[in-house]
């Protein structure tokens, strides 16, 4: 028997490792499916919640602006403000907040089949947005 030739038991088990591999590579563990419903969806949920975040920052950063620009007119007696009418404002502005909010996170939600993937990524892109 030369170095070359293999035994009939070792043709076995190269054929039974051989299907075995096989098995795994060709159902949910390759590459293209990972990427395209769990990878890619992930990503761009992460990309949306990263930008919601910081789009978030920059209109509290400009709203905080206006307000201490109105309470500075108030305190020059240029305008009269009514905090009735200011929490009024706020509590608006949080509704319209919180309908983006959803709007995103229902929308991601629709890009895979389970949704996960890519509203798990929203969600850590917001924290570290």
């Amino acid at each position: 028997m030369s170095g070359e030739q293999l035994t009939e038991k070792e043709n076995i088990t190269i054929m039974k490792n051989h299907t075995e591999d096989s098995h795994y590579t060709s159902g949910i563990f390759t590459s293209d499916f990972m990427i395209g419903n769990i990878g890619a969806p992930f990503a761009m949920g992460l990309a949306v919640g990263y930008f919601a975040k910081k789009m978030l920052l920059i209109t509290l950063f400009f709203c905080g602006a206006a307000i201490v620009a109105l309470f500075v007119s108030e305190y020059y007696g240029v305008t009269d403000i009514s905090n009735v009418n200011l929490q009024q404002a706020a509590d608006s502005a949080t509704v319209v907040v919180k309908q983006s909010g959803d709007f995103l996170v229902k929308r991601l939600s629709g890009i895979t089949s389970k949704g996960v993937s890519a509203t798990g990524g929203f969600f850590v892109g917001f924290k570290i947005g």
